[in-house]
């Protein structure tokens, strides 16, 4: 073992797993890759091409990186973990009445823990990934924070790793660009990386039809769900529609209803089949509840509550807010200003400057 350590590399195939290897490499530590297999497309019904990193060309790029640097390359096949947490997780937020968030669920949840333990089985001290956010210790906590990569910052979907995964954890591409990872790659002759098309679909719904996926996966929803009422912030009945699952907070388009102005979806009711329209004033809330916490600078929110940038989607920009803990697992959110389109199910992060305070699942929002 080298003095910097024995590290575990997830590698998806695509350019910045990748230069996160080369770069381990290239500092001393002793890399092993790792490939996870999460999701076969085929399996879902679908008929596009399968795509992303759960291919096997994906596979085959991550592993020629390995052969070209010389050091070991493992496939995990963790489907069943996937399918079980990620995928029924899914669907089963949909149907009540919430949108999901399962890249966030998959990172924090799935890919560390299946890293870590097989880190555990390889002798390895570390995990580490390509995402673009910096990690460091602070008062005896590890926190996340943006990278210097403004437009690529990931530190959004890292909320829910927990301390002890933080601990054992390096990322390589948080003092770096894209554009100078692209550079490096060129550099070191990697020119099929620097050419590859990157992939922002959901990977198991890459036609990102959920809806179709939604009905391949659920026998009958179509009949459980059909013929409830599109009603309006008033309670006044304007139409039908094709189930409440099949529409998400702030949807404008595919809505098939002409009311003379335009309208959004603004709550989805599951207990009574009814999606809510109204105008665009309407989707602005100014509170919601964050639940499902996992804090990363500090052990709970100091007492009082303080101010955060909060952000409640990956590329919102955010908007100041205050935020009070009023439980182990609760933070009450207000908002500086009304926000658009908070929909239950999507992650909330908070911001102090450019560190992660911590992050949550949205359970409701409200007016103040």
């Amino acid at each position: 073992m080298t003095k910097r350590g024995r590290v575990l590399v997830a590698m998806s195939g695509g350019i910045d797993s990748s230069l996160a290897a080369v770069l381990l490499h290239e500092q001393g530590y002793e890399v092993v890759g790792m490939t996870m297999k999460t999701w076969d497309y085929a399996s879902s019904g679908g008929t596009k091409k399968e795509t992303g990193c759960c291919s096997l060309d994906s596979i085959n790029d991550a592993r020629a990186i390995a052969v070209n640097l010389g050091f070991p390359h493992y496939i995990l096949d963790i489907r069943s973990e996937f399918g079980d947490s990620v995928i029924d997780h899914f669907t089963g937020e949909y149907l009540e009445g919430r949108t999901p968030n399962p890249c966030v669920l998959c990172n924090t949840h799935i890919k560390w823990d299946a890293l870590l333990r097989r880190a555990d089985n390889l002798n390895c001290e570390f995990i580490a990934t390509g995402h673009y956010a910096k990690i460091r210790q602070e008062n005896g906590r590890y926190v996340i924070s943006r990278g210097k990569d403004t437009t690529k910052d990931q530190s959004y979907v890292l909320w829910g790793v927990s301390q002890e995964s933080l601990s054992r954890t390096l990322l390589p591409l948080g003092d770096l660009t894209k554009a100078e990872i692209r550079e490096m790659a060129r550099q070191k002759g990697f020119y099929d990386l620097v050419n590859k098309s990157e992939s922002y679909e959901i990977c198991f719904v890459p036609d990102n039809d959920y809806r179709g996926f939604l009905k391949r996966r659920i026998e009958g929803l179509e009949e459980q769900v059909a013929g409830g009422n599109f009603v309006l912030e008033n309670g006044q009945v304007v139409g039908k529609h094709e189930g409440y699952p099949f529409y998400t907070i702030g949807q404008r388009k595919g809505l098939k209803i002409a009311l003379g102005y335009p309208v959004f979806v603004t709550e989805i009711r599951k207990e009574t089949n009814e999606v809510v329209l109204g105008t665009e004033e309407y989707l602005k809330k100014n509170g919601m509840v964050v639940s499902k916490l996992n804090l990363q600078k500090y052990a709970s929110i100091p007492e009082g509550g303080l101010e955060s940038l909060t952000k409640i989607r990956y590329k919102d920009q955010g908007e100041m807010a205050f935020i009070r803990q009023t439980d182990a697992d609760k933070i009450e959110v207000e908002f500086s200003q009304p926000v658009s389109a908070i929909a239950p199910g999507q992650a909330a992060v908070f911001y102090e400057g450019d560190d992660v305070i911590g992050g949550g699942w949205i359970m409701k929002s409200y007016r103040v």
